[in-house]
């Protein structure tokens, strides 16, 4: 199976203008292709996962990628999806932030030898000239079509600025500025970015005339990857300083039994008749697969060694089996124990698993506190310093909270 079916057969592939162009060129290995991230914070996440995946998939049959860092329209904010403004941020947070994303991409896309390029955008809108830009690339434009546009219609109703208005210009321009200066003849995006996309197509029909034809290529990233990508509890980090390798292993080992097999086929390496083998699987044997799925993706985003020492904490509390050394912990002090005792309530705040001593109560009262494995009725409980010495206690709260507390 060439690269181009392999993309289709996993699910990644939702809308294309010239499927015939694109299959041509991507399994040539002729596609000089892109994907942007806009640095609105220091670190990528599951969102961005699906689209680190293809980049992937895609060198390694050939193509070049280049990771479009969206320095200069992360001066203005993308208002795809949005029902509010983005928060204005400083050119000295945006370039940490793109100094943060290059040293995480780099454990999916080989950018030695010119294998693949990390452009900032910044690089030409930050000194573009007003009046040059509305004489250039404003006449090219419809308000009308541009309103019609559903990243638009979303903000109309709540206020958009004109500011914000400006966005498909610019991400429309990067196209051809990409293709002026790299010789980019493809780009990738998400759903929400479908009419910015055609804009950036139009753009370099309309400048550069029919003869462009390669640059009507265009491809839509199936939206369902990106949902997968979000959590009900917040962000996701591939920043193990911000979500712990053992973190992101339970976010994957937790997917709903529905979304698993989507994910390996989107997301992991694996062979395709491996995971269509997976099919098969039901009842407890769907865990087996959702165990795959974590380890592929932990062992993808933070290496192998991070990726077993995941597993084995994990298996440790819900399996049994293993020893609890690879566990999330939290060290509490002397000070934390009056007359050599600790309170439930403190262990719970002390440790991270509630916010608040009210909290705290809440999630004993409940019965979602459990302390190796024993449940916590009483909100007074109180544990002796002893108990903590060693190799410490497990403490949990729900079904997916817990923490290995230790005495420092």
């Amino acid at each position: 199976m060439q690269i181009y079916e392999e993309l289709v057969a996993r699910g990644l592939i939702a809308q294309v203008t010239n499927e015939e162009e694109i299959r041509k060129m991507v399994n040539e290995g002729k596609a000089v292709f892109y994907i942007g991230f806009d640095p609105t914070a220091d670190s990528l996440h599951v969102g961005h996962f699906m689209a680190l995946c293809l980049m992937k998939r895609l060198q390694m049959a050939g193509n070049k990628p280049i990771a479009l860092i969206g320095g200069g329209t992360g001066m203005v904010g993308d208002p795809s999806g949005r029902t509010d403004m983005r928060k204005m941020m400083t050119p000295e947070i945006i370039q940490h932030n793109c100094d943060c994303f290059k040293k995480q991409m780099s454990r999916f896309i080989d950018f030695s030898d010119g294998k693949a390029l990390m452009v900032n955008n910044a690089e030409w809108l930050m000194n573009l000239n007003y009046i040059e830009f509305l004489r250039e690339v404003g006449p090219h434009f419809s308000v009308n079509n541009m309103l019609r546009a559903e990243c638009y219609k979303q903000r109309m109703e709540k206020g958009l600025s004109f500011l914000e208005f400006n966005y498909m210009l610019m991400q429309s321009y990067d196209f051809y500025e990409l293709f002026q200066r790299y010789g980019c003849n493809m780009q990738f995006g998400g759903d929400d970015q479908w009419s910015n996309m055609l804009g950036g197509t139009e753009l370099i029909r309309r400048k550069l005339g029919k003869d462009a034809h390669a640059m009507t290529i265009t491809l839509l990233l199936n939206s369902e990857g990106k949902k997968m990508g979000k959590t009900q509890s917040g962000a996701v980090w591939l920043d193990p300083e911000k979500t712990s390798p053992f973190d992101f292993y339970q976010y994957w080992r937790n997917v709903g039994d529905a979304d698993v097999l989507k994910c390996l086929r989107m997301l992991t390496f694996l062979p395709l008749e491996q995971i269509d083998e997976m099919d098969k699987w039901e009842g407890s044997q769907l865990n087996k697969a959702k165990e795959i799925l974590a380890f592929e993706l932990t062992k993808l985003v933070h290496g192998e060694e991070e990726a077993t020492k995941a597993q084995e904490g994990a298996r440790a509390l819900f399996a049994g089996g293993a020893n609890t050394d690879n566990m999330p912990t939290c060290e509490l002090s002397e000070e934390d124990f009056a007359d050599d005792n600790i309170d439930i309530l403190t262990v719970l705040t002390k440790s991270g698993l509630a916010a608040s001593r009210s909290e705290a109560r809440r999630n004993v009262e409940q019965g979602g506190v459990s302390v190796d494995g024993t449940q916590i009725k009483d909100i007074k409980a109180v544990f002796a310093k002893d108990q903590f010495a060693g190799d410490g206690v497990v403490v949990k709260r729900g079904k997916k909270n817990f923490k290995k507390v230790i005495l420092k």
